[in-house]
């Protein structure tokens, strides 16, 4: 999810370094443009996945690992795709842009045919010229920033909630709480950004609602006193933090220490149970917006039990929509009866009422879901629950 301020800069460097890779390895991209698979029909059919593994938020990479391996496993019980069998190609990106760099290229050497990864903004943006060079989907289940599809490649697909669509979530939720005032706090990332100026315009836009500060943090401090200040100076009745968990469970700690009794939001980037242990006692009752989350879903219990016998372990953020994204790019290679890159994207351009966690899948004309899903959570007891589906 997260992009940096220097996005344009950090994209020319993407492609720089792909033409580079490109030059001094007689020809990475391989296949003439149709994608890393086109000259085997008889192996495993290769998915890559570029995920952190490591830095803060390998938490979240574990589970959308995971979900997707659980998908992959099911597919190939059941004959795989095309008489041939999926396999997983996992490489870290550590939300960092560089590292994701690498990541994509190695997968594209290693012959994927379609991309299911990307949690951070910042260090997906950089993956896609290089995956539309190979002619490689990318079907992305969490970064969601508007900047992903802002680049208008035919071959992004995003299958997260956008954040146009999360602040109009947050938005319902404010005027039904009858919430009068809001501070919005982001941490100058793309992700953290596209949320704050999107909510703000929506706010002002609706009339119903005032937004008394708008301001910026720098990610990866220790010590928040001087937006605290800000924020206590301002008094809002809710302050929404749209960055991430580290910072924002600094934040939450902060803020209740200084004696702020308004409401407290966070984004879905915020959504993790590392939140509360860094906020402490004060992270009950903070709300966020997030698509529903495995725990959260009505009828996944069958899913759940699933996944924990697989892999030992609780089911987490993005591991449901890990899952679908498999079984997203298996469906279209079917559909497309073939790994060609640009039959797939014609098959996901098409797609039709697919079923995934989020409901029904029909992409709009820009690559985005139709509905984003967005729904409001809360904290209870160190955990996050459902507050209200704001239907």
């Amino acid at each position: 999810m997260k992009f940096g301020k220097r996005g344009a800069i950090l994209l020319g460097m993407a492609t720089a370094i792909l033409l580079t890779t490109s030059a001094c390895s007689g020809g990475l991209l391989g296949g003439g443009g149709s994608g890393g698979d086109s000259t085997d029909d008889s192996g495993p059919i290769k998915l890559g996945m570029v995920i952190p593994i490591s830095g803060s938020s390998a938490p979240t990479g574990a589970y959308m690992k995971n979900g997707a391996q659980l998908a992959i496993n099911e597919i190939n019980e059941a004959g795989g795709v095309l008489g041939r069998q999926l396999e997983l190609d996992v490489e870290d990106e550590a939300c960092d842009a560089q590292q994701s760099v690498a990541g994509a290229n190695k997968a594209v050497s290693n012959g994927v045919v379609v991309s299911v990864g990307g949690y951070c903004s910042g260090a997906t943006l950089p993956e896609i010229p290089i995956f539309e060079k190979a002619n490689i989907p990318m079907i992305i289940p969490a970064a969601n920033s508007q900047d992903l599809v802002n680049q208008g490649a035919k071959n992004v697909f995003m299958i997260n909630g956008t954040g146009k669509q999360q602040s109009t979530a947050a938005l319902a939720f404010i005027k039904k709480q009858e919430l009068g005032t809001v501070a919005l706090v982001d941490d100058n990332t793309s992700y953290s950004k596209d949320i704050n100026i999107e909510t703000k315009s929506q706010i002002e836009a609706d009339g119903s609602v005032k937004v008394v500060l708008s301001t910026s943090v720098t990610a990866g401090e220790s010590d928040y006193s001087s937006v605290v200040r800000d924020i206590m100076g301002a008094n809002p009745a809710l302050v929404y933090w749209t960055g991430y968990y580290q910072e924002g469970g600094l934040i939450i700690n902060q803020l209740k220490n200084a004696g702020f009794a308004g409401q407290i939001m966070v984004a879905d980037g915020s959504v993790d149970a590392s939140l509360s242990q860094i906020a402490g006692a004060g992270a009950d009752g903070v709300y966020a917006t997030m698509t529903q989350t495995p725990d959260t879903l009505k009828g996944a219990e069958d899913w759940i039990a699933n996944y924990k016998k697989a892999f030992d372990s609780d089911p987490g953020p993005y591991s449901t929509q890990s899952y679908d994204a498999v079984r997203l790019a298996a469906e279209a290679i079917k559909q497309a009866k073939s790994t060609d890159g640009d039959a797939i994207i014609t098959a996901l351009e098409a797609v039709d009422g697919f079923q995934m966690f989020s409901g029904p899948l029909k992409f709009t004309a820009e690559h985005t879901l139709s509905s984003g899903g967005f729904v409001i959570l809360v904290i209870e007891d160190g955990k996050f629950v459902l507050e209200d589906d704001l239907s």
